[in-house]
């Protein structure tokens, strides 16, 4: 894999490059200038290893380092008559490729200025679609922007100081210094993608899957605002070539295994749930059983890490596209909430009940039923949590009347599971609205069916009944113990 990767970047030019007058005239204009880097620019996240990648080897090309005089201002496109544009295009990607040190805002401020006026004008250039551009010229351009975004990632925030990883939420977002350069150069290779003018049969040699996949490891950079331009050009990719497709998917694939079963830090796990809503949104139906696969094997244990809050909104989006596009998945959906159900973390139990409702909405019947017992168990669970919140948020299920319609067909089988639920809280829960609610909710199953309610209240009534004998009788059995040691107690000391 590592080989295919590294030979990504080192493809044959085509005829149509030797032929093509644009890159011909810039070869003999410039012969003097040093050839553009390699993309072969390993992306590496300092805080994360490499996950047994090997290291570059020797003979890869790095971004360029600006020497005095070596980078000079450049007319801009439209004072260039259109002939020369190519070539004017190719000497600004050059300029671009100099990678430049945001660390201390003091250097080189000459040169950034003229490689961020040099990115304006390649950017307005490909958004105005002035002219078509040459084979020769998109292979230099994917190159430049390799050469600026694929680069290592700065170690996470913990560990910068060495102090304990701290709960996610609770991080300040660190922020980029070079995004200045960084947000222009993505904002050419978005421009790129959903140009009508590029053809994905050209483009495809360049945006290959050892790109794809350097682009996918830049999912996990701190910098919310880099996150957000590679969702959107990932997604972009993905629509536009087709053959990436089950590559991309696969991909995404292994990042979350990594994150659930391995690390369980990633910052860009809600990006890629927001680009894989979309994707599901377009499956095709009968369901693939790949698609069915990708939600039992990765999907649901995304439940399972601590910092799920972090992107449960997108997970919750996705699970029930899921559901929406096939409603016999349902039951494998609700199934799989209960086994990843959280035992100590309430605020967690309160982002699962969510989810329930969400999922219920679009249950059928009959995969309700399939599910109903051990759902209601954990339900009822919920209702006698001593957490407020969780109680409150089990009983605001019954305001959904299309869950509410179900329970009614089943009622038989849900009362009697729950009944003694509502018992307890109305007789001993210290929270006054969760009191109210459940009296609520008792109302309506009583106006529902009266004769089952009062069925459920003999039985709890007569469970009470056998509960308290029980108690009675242990009681008395310990009063017996207690009195026969004594008594053994005694007899010894009269003996001694």
């Amino acid at each position: 894999m590592f080989k295919k990767i590294m030979k990504g970047g080192h493809k044959k030019p085509s005829k149509s490059d030797a032929s093509d007058p644009g890159s011909a005239a810039f070869v003999a204009a410039n012969r003097n200038l040093p050839a553009l880097p390699s993309p072969n620019v390993v992306v590496n996240h300092a805080s994360r290893g490499t996950g047994g990648a090997a290291p570059p080897s020797s003979g890869t090309a790095m971004p360029l380092v600006p020497t005095p005089g070596a980078m000079e201002p450049l007319p801009p496109f439209r004072d260039t008559p259109v002939a020369d544009r190519q070539n004017l295009f190719l000497r600004k990607l050059h300029i671009c490729c100099y990678v430049l040190d945001f660390s201390d805002t003091l250097k080189n401020v000459r040169e950034k200025e003229i490689k961020r006026q040099a990115l304006m004008d390649l950017v307005d250039f490909i958004q105005s679609g002035s002219g078509k551009m040459s084979e020769h010229c998109q292979e230099e351009m994917i190159r430049m922007i390799s050469v600026n975004i694929f680069r290592c990632l700065p170690p996470a925030s913990h560990e910068n100081t060495g102090q304990e990883p701290t709960d996610p939420e609770e991080e300040e977002p660190s922020m980029d210094p070079t995004w200045p350069h960084l947000q222009l150069v993505y904002e050419l290779l978005l421009r790129y993608v959903v140009s009508s003018d590029t053809d994905t049969k050209i483009a495809k040699r360049y945006i290959d899957h050892s790109f794809v996949l350097k682009l996918l490891d830049l999912f996990d950079t701190e910098d919310p605002r880099e996150r957000e331009y590679l969702k959107t050009i990932l997604h972009r990719i993905y629509g536009k070539f087709m053959v990436h497709r089950p590559f991309i998917r696969k991909a995404i694939n292994n990042i979350f295994y990594r994150f659930i079963y391995e690390t369980e830090r990633h910052s860009g796990i809600g990006e890629l749930l927001e680009i894989l809503g979309s994707i599901i949104n377009g499956f095709a139906l009968p369901m693939k059983e790949e698609h069915k696969l990708f939600l039992v094997r990765a999907l649901l244990p995304l439940h399972k890490p601590k910092s799920v809050s972090m992107y449960h909104q997108q997970l919750s989006y996705c699970i029930t596209q899921f559901v929406e596009k096939d409603f016999k998945l349902a039951d494998t959906v609700i199934r799989g909430l209960l086994k990843y159900w959280p035992l100590t973390n309430c605020q967690k139990e309160v982002l699962f009940l969510g989810e329930l409702e969400e999922v219920l909405e679009v249950t059928q019947a009959a995969e309700f039923q399939k599910c109903m017992v051990p759902l209601f168990r954990q339900i009822s669970r919920c209702l006698n949590s001593s957490h407020f919140q969780v109680a409150e948020r089990a009983l605001f299920l019954w305001n959904n009347e299309h869950i509410v319609s179900l329970i009614a067909q089943n009622r038989t089988v849900v009362l009697p599971i729950i009944f003694e639920a509502f018992e307890k809280n109305i007789s001993s829960h210290w929270n006054q609205a969760v009191h109210g609610l459940t009296v609520n909710v008792r109302k309506m199953f009583l106006e529902m069916d009266a004769e089952l309610f009062e069925e459920c209240q003999r039985q709890h009534a007569e469970k009470e009944a056998k509960a308290k004998d029980v108690e009675e009788q242990r009681e008395l059995n310990w009063k017996r113990l207690e009195d026969a040691a004594a008594q053994n107690g005694f007899e010894d000391m009269v003996l001694t």
